[in-house]
């Protein structure tokens, strides 16, 4: 299953050169692996925990409820399974985005190399945020989180999720964890890695810490919002770096970016600060999934209020550097004309020599013929 183009030159096997270039194809054996262990009885149990999400509960159709079984899922250690195989299909979603779509655009706009690593970075992004944006929008609808806010915080725990909510909040970890790698399959800068390290980290983080502490509606919300603002901003430099003069997305962005940290902040500190706070039981249980203590709440919202001031300042040291660079007026390049002496000749030489002769009172040929005379 070829993913890459390979190059005319062939370099040692497993060295580092043939791990970056061959990176997808490699991944893609080890994806296979675990798709043909479905097939085989012996197996099929070890592969169905890596292909298929786990801890699901079936819950019997009422009367009152609905007229169909309803299946909701939990989450486990085996979860680390799941997300680690669904790493690898981001790693190989990854390698035929840049394939067949940024390197081809690439080659016919002629990016210097700062520009084509950031159309990449913004490519590759911009495509992530639009289907994990469109995909939770989905699920907020369909699970009347929108109609209905006092959902963010009504009965929790929110232990039982349905089949999208769950498989939404692996993919967003798997996809997060796929970018470790990607910084060395992608040779990403020295300069450029702790700046992508702390994004990265600061993601999983928040992820992870809204799925183990059941404050799965809060952060599907959280995340549809910040993934619409940093959609707008990335497909917003795309079209920069084709066109320098395309400004107005940016403008667009700077508004909603600010409106998004407000929204944030106010729907946190309205499901962490209130809703929950009011809950009747406010009991710290592992067995049950309740989070609900004062230290964790003050530890969710510290957490969620730092992220964003540091958001904040990031946005205003940008703004304030974009600023100084549209206001500044282009200095005149000032031409120096260096006076250079050139080497006088041989023959210049002679003749400045015979000058100072003469002037110093010396007998030239002439002077010793009138002399004679």
């Amino acid at each position: 299953m070829a993913i890459r183009k390979k190059s005319s030159k062939n370099p040692p096997v497993l060295s580092h050169e043939f791990v970056v270039q061959n990176h997808a194809d490699i991944v893609s054996c080890m994806a296979m692996v675990f798709l043909l262990g479905l097939m085989f009885e012996v197996t099929a149990k070890a592969a169905v925990v890596f292909v298929t999400l786990q801890y699901n509960v079936t819950i019997p159709a009422t009367e009152k409820q609905s007229t169909e079984t309803v299946t909701l899922y939990h989450y486990g250690i085996k979860d680390l399974a799941t997300v680690f195989f669904y790493m690898l299909v981001a790693i190989i979603i990854h390698a035929i985005i840049q394939e067949y779509v940024l390197d081809k655009i690439n080659r016919k706009m002629h990016f210097s190399k700062t520009k084509h690593s950031k159309f990449n970075e913004s490519g590759q992004l911009s495509a992530f945020y639009l289907f994990s944006c469109v995909w939770g929008t989905s699920i907020l609808v369909s699970e009347n989180y929108v109609a209905d806010p006092t959902s963010l915080w009504r009965d929790y725990p929110h232990t039982s999720l349905p089949f999208q909510m769950k498989f939404f909040y692996i993919s967003q970890l798997a996809y997060w964890l796929h970018a470790f790698p990607e910084l060395y399959f992608q040779k990403t800068k020295k300069e450029d890695i702790p700046r992508q390290l702390v994004y990265i980290g600061l993601y999983l983080f928040h992820i992870a810490g809204a799925y183990l502490l059941n404050l799965t509606h809060l952060g599907l919300v959280l995340l549809v919002l910040h993934y619409f603002v940093e959609f707008l901003f990335h497909i917003s430099r795309l079209f920069y770096f084709s066109d320098e003069k395309y400004q107005k997305g940016f403008s667009i962005w700077a508004v909603l970016f600010v409106l998004g940290r407000l929204l944030t902040l106010i729907l946190s500190v309205l499901t962490v600060g209130f809703g929950l706070a009011r809950a009747e039981d406010q009991t710290l249980d592992f067995s049950t999934g309740n989070f609900n203590v004062l230290p964790i709440r003050i530890s969710v919202l510290a957490s969620i209020c730092f992220t964003q001031a540091f958001m904040m300042w990031k946005f205003i040291n940008f703004q304030l550097r974009r600023w100084r660079e549209h206001s500044s007026p282009p200095q005149p390049v000032k031409k120096k004309f260096a006076t250079t002496k050139s080497k006088p000749s041989k023959k210049e030489r002679e003749n400045g020599i015979n000058g100072t002769l003469t002037s110093n009172g010396a007998d030239s040929p002439r002077s010793r013929k009138e002399k004679s005379s």
